[in-house]
Parts: C-alpha cells; sequence; structure tokens
C-alpha cells in the first residue's frame, strides 16, 4: 500500500508508540529518511520532539509537539506496561524542556487528523492535511495519510517534490517471452 502511495501521498505506518514501521519513498523525503536512522530513532514522535531539523521543518512546532506528547499519553493510559513507551517518555521528559509541562496537562489526543504546514528545505511551504486510519488487523498500528487541497499551491509543491525524489528504477526488465510456435 506505501508503494501505490508514492508518487501521490507521503505515508508512514506507525504502532501506539509512533513507532516508525514504514515509510514510503514520498514521507522520507518530505520528513526524514526513517531508514536511515538507528532503529531506535525510528520514531516521529521522537524526531518531531528530539531532532532540531523537526523544529525547522514544522511551522508552529509547539503545536505540532504537543499533540505528539497527547497521543503519547493516551497510548501510556492504554498501554501502561509498556516499557518502550516509558522509557520514550522518560526520556523526552528529560530532554525537551517543554515536555513535562505539556505532559502535566493530561491532554489526550487520537491525533487522527489535522493539518500540518511544513518549511521543506529544498521545496519550501507546504500545508498538508493528514488522516489516521487504524489497520483493521491490528489496532495498534496505523497507517498516516498526508494529502494536499487539489490545484493548490501545496498540491504544485509536493508534486515537485515527489518528480524530484523519485527514485529511478535499477532493475532491468526481462524481455516478454512469446511461445514458440
Amino acid at each position: 500500500m506505501l508503494d501505490v502511495l508514492n508518487d501521490v501521498s507521503p505515508a508512514v505506518v506507525i504502532n501506539h508508540r509512533c513507532d516508525v514501521l514504514g515509510a514510503n519513498h514520498l514521507a522520507k523525503q518530505l520528513i526524514t529518511d526513517f531508514d536511515s536512522l538507528p532503529h531506535r530513532d525510528r520514531n516521529l514522535a521522537r524526531f518531531v520532539l528530539l531532532h532540531p531539523a523537526a523544529r525547522d521543518l514544522y511551522q508552529g512546532w509547539d503545536r505540532v509537539a504537543e499533540t505528539f506528547v497527547a497521543s503519547l499519553r493516551l497510548a501510556s493510559g492504554r498501554h501502561p506496561d509498556d516499557r518502550l513507551l516509558n522509557e520514550l517518555v522518560g526520556e523526552l521528559s528529560i530532554k525537551v524542556p517543554e515536555f513535562s509541562a505539556w505532559w502535566a496537562g493530561h491532554r489526550v489526543d487520537q491525533c487522527a487528523h489535522g493539518t500540518q504546514r511544513l518549511v521543506h528545505p529544498v521545496v519550501g511551504e507546504l500545508t498538508l492535511s493528514y488522516e489516521t486510519l487504524a489497520l483493521p488487523a491490528d489496532p495498534d498500528q496505523s497507517i498516516v495519510l498526508y494529502t494536499t487541497e487539489p490545484g493548490s499551491a501545496s498540491a504544485e509543491t509536493l508534486r515537485l517534490l515527489a518528480s524530484w525524489t523519485t527514485p529511478t528504477n535499477t532493475h532491468e526488465t526481462a524481455p516478454s517471452q512469446a511461445p514458440h510456435g
């Protein structure tokens, strides 16, 4: 599914901790190349809250970051014994000055949908809507799809990013074998 969306919509599959389980090429170009990060750092909340590039990428970073904290608080209530989630919350509370105040606010949020404004270092400003869709086979996994308003400047900017970064097919296609007759 991620590959089908590759040139159309950035998309990531995450679990309840916001671990990135998969990301299509366009999401890696738009947000960050999660595959190039150490396994432990392949987490959308960790990226937003800790990576310096995220503060430049997300306009209104504090609002985006606070929403991720609310999502982690919801996950923490649903999975109180999740050791990795508890470690993530502990790490963020130590490393992110704003985290403790946001966490103490007791806000919970599913981060199901919304709008994000980004300033991409290559293509500039984009406004994206996102929808988080639960995967029926595993309710702790979701696919997050990012879309733009059709015909908007952001749609053109996203199309431009896709065209500039689409990987070329490096596999040669074998010629079709016609039956001998």
